[in-house]
């Protein structure tokens, strides 16, 4: 048995840190491996996410105008029917607040069952979404749909 204490990187896989400005005899004074003058050897060299040289960054480049539909999007947290079959007993009763208590899904915002599996159990499924074959097998099992309505911000 290996303890924690005693874990330790392969032989060669970590190396020494380059000790730089520490004089000539090191190998790494003078210039401090940074070569002679240009931008890359002064000191605030930037090394900022995008920096282009002095060109105009790409993102800065780019036009910026038109829509966003990001405001008015829906977003669902997607559950199959087979998560449902694995998860739930026959006479059950499926809702998001359930969902999220067995840790299927994360949040009980806005759920959206989908038909990928079989059902072999009679179960009551509230969600705010349903796609078509999902309602068929459902039903097809003796269960009950029931659409949630989500109240919209917008109204």
């Amino acid at each position: 048995m290996v303890f924690i204490h005693e874990l330790s990187p392969k032989k060669g896989a970590t190396h020494r840190k380059k000790r730089l400005g520490t004089g000539q005899g090191s190998g790494h004074g003078q210039t401090s491996t940074r070569g002679q003058k240009g931008q890359r050897a002064r000191s605030g060299d930037p090394k900022r996410v995008g920096f282009e040289g002095g060109q105009m960054p790409l993102l800065r480049r780019l036009p910026k105008r038109g829509f966003n539909n990001d405001f008015f999007k829906k977003t669902y947290e997607i559950v199959k029917i087979s998560t449902i079959e694995k998860n739930f007993n026959s006479g059950e009763e499926v809702n998001p607040q359930e969902l999220e208590k067995k840790g299927i899904i994360k949040s009980s915002k806005s759920v959206k069952i989908l038909g990928d599996g079989k059902l072999t159990k009679k179960l009551n499924v509230f969600a705010h979404a349903f796609s078509k074959s999902a309602k068929e097998i459902i039903e097809k099992a003796g269960g009950k749909v029931s659409l949630i309505e989500k109240k919209s911000a917008n109204k």
